[in-house]
């Protein structure tokens, strides 16, 4: 909610109510900034965003200026007096902490924001402000067409799924729009955002709701479907309140409800949230859990754009891949698919974190490297020692050593590399960690978040922790015989999780436990710390 301090020709000041920023301070600042304010004298009106996503400068203030927004940061409460007494209601330069004008700050001008071209921008729960910077012109236009022309849009634009996945969602919208009628057909959003060093979708939610809100109106007209769920992690509170806010504020301006935009037709939206469990970030156990059943994995034919929730057609689709549906229909499929490369097509989300100097959102256009993201945008290490390894795609991806640094962030090119795009999560280590023992992190992850259905991962998993301690006990008791032994022991055992689980919470865990085998092999023959100092890490 926006917070003025009076007047018409108050001068408008931003600071974000993002999970981040609020972490750091931000609630504190703003009543702050307002109390100060009023006793100067000082008019400004206090506009609440979401994160620009430069998580080394939150708390950010921004400034409207004549020529643009000028940021200040990171502020404490401890620098609101100085800040409004060097002037910087004008913009004023003389303040330490004054950035310049934010659209010029190099880690936000060297991207290419489209998803989140508003986020950090507009007041999220305020539609009006949606509206003045491009909102529902992609819903208007989406809503004379035909459902079959709305998916050939999707198709061409080349927009592949954003959670981990990457399937065509034009394909999947087909499916479901080609589906025998057998009533009510569904949307479901999958919030459940649980990936190691990943918070785009809490971003996406938390800074431009109405987006994500548009975009399964128009996944709804595109395959008939009339009711929709968010499915979002429970670890999201504000999230959840700003969503709600916007779903209210959709409804009372009838974008949501029975006649969308006085066209007649419907859609509704209601939030759930998730179970806590990192297995519901599958498509099928999601379903069972939204359901009000435990989350399992489901056996798969039929899919769920066949028999999905409540057994109807339904399509499941990540929170980024809905959100940058409006932008395809504002501005054409053909100027999203401008963006990228080969059949990786527009921009991709991707979020540093883990031992990284300057961690944040970095939304690039499919093509660009590895050790661009590392270096040009992340700074190297926080720690300031030499980067060793990086984990790119949660907790399921491989651990990637410095050759393979060069290679394109593109689906295909880390598939040809054994690795994995994911949500775009990068997650980076410097030459303190053990790969031996983050091998058995992933295991371990594993052994606790599995569904319990299938044996290779239930079972697989568990033994795979007790294989990995055996070979660092054998290493460190120069056990040659009984080392070689775990080790092809490990080998057989990734294997028959890769090639007989349910799901891909087993049969993609052995990915970074034999990336780590591959690339750090010399961390195996001998035994680390049984705590890992760079675990905490992994929790997203």
């Amino acid at each position: 909610m926006n917070q003025t301090n009076t007047t018409s020709s108050s001068i408008n000041v931003y600071l974000p109510r993002d999970t981040s920023a609020l972490s750091l301070g931000a609630e504190s600042i703003a009543k702050q900034l307002l109390k100060a304010a009023e006793k100067r004298g000082d008019n400004l009106s206090l506009i609440r965003t979401g994160s620009r996503g430069l998580f080394w400068l939150e708390p950010m203030i921004e400034v409207e200026s004549p020529k643009g927004r000028v940021a200040y940061g990171p502020v404490t409460c401890a620098d609101v007096d100085s800040l409004l007494a060097a002037d910087f209601l004008s913009a004023g330069e003389s303040h330490p902490l004054y950035l310049g004008l934010t659209e010029q700050i190099p880690y936000l001008a060297k991207q290419q924001r489209v998803t989140f071209a508003r986020v950090g921008i507009t007041d999220p729960v305020n539609l009006g402000d949606y509206r003045r910077h491009g909102g529902l012109k992609g819903l208007r236009k989406a809503l004379a067409m035909s459902p079959q022309d709305i998916v050939t849009q999707v198709k061409n634009s080349g927009l592949r799924g954003r959670g981990g996945a990457a399937f065509p969602t034009g394909i999947k919208w087909q499916t479901v729009l080609d589906a025998a009628d057998r009533g009510q057909k569904y949307i479901v959003c999958n919030a459940d955002e649980g990936d190691s060093g990943t918070f785009a979708d809490r971003m996406l939610m938390e800074g431009d709701p109405f987006s994500l809100i548009e975009g399964m109106i128009i996944a709804g007209l595109a395959v008939g479907a009339t009711k929709g769920y968010i499915y979002l992690r429970e670890e999201y509170p504000n999230a959840h309140t700003i969503l709600k806010q916007a779903i209210a504020r959709a409804k009372a301006e009838h974008v949501l409800g029975s006649n969308i935009l006085q066209s007649g037709k419907s859609f509704d939206l209601e939030v759930r949230l998730g179970a806590g469990a990192y297995i519901c970030g599958e498509e099928t156990s999601l379903l069972e859990s939204l359901e009000g059943k435990r989350g399992l994995v489901r056996a798969k034919p039929p899919l769920p754009a066949i028999v999905g929730l409540f057994g109807r057609p339904t399509v499941v689709n990540n929170v980024l891949s809905l959100a940058t549906v409006p932008e395809i229909f504002a501005r054409g499929a053909e100027h999203y698919h401008g963006y990228g490369v080969g059949r990786s097509r527009g921009t991709l989300a991707f979020q540093l974190a883990g031992n990284i100097r300057y961690g944040g959102l970095v939304e690039l256009a499919f093509g660009a490297t590895l050790d661009t993201l590392l270096n040009d945008f992340g700074g190297g290490t926080l720690t300031q020692k030499p980067m060793r390894s990086v984990q790119v795609g949660g907790p399921l991806g491989a651990y990637l050593p410095e050759e393979q640094w060069h290679t394109p962030l593109d689906y295909e090119a880390f598939a040809d590399a054994g690795a994995v795009l994911g949500h775009g999560g990068v997650v980076v280590f410097d030459d303190s960690v053990n790969m031996a023992q983050q091998a058995r992190f992933s295991m371990e992850f594993c052994a606790i978040e599995s569904c319990g259905k299938c044996t290779p991962c239930r079972i697989g998993s568990t033994r795979g922790v007790e294989v990995i301690d055996k070979i660092t006990a054998s290493a460190d008791a120069n056990d040659q015989h009984a080392h070689a032994e775990n080790m092809s022991l490990l080998e057989d055992l990734c294997d028959t999780m890769i090639n007989g689980s349910l799901c891909a919470m087993g049969g993609m865990t052995p990915f970074p436990v034999q990336s780590a085998v591959k690339y750090f092999a010399g961390d195996f023959d001998s035994a680390p710390n049984k705590t890992s100092p760079t675990k905490g890490a992994h929790h997203a």
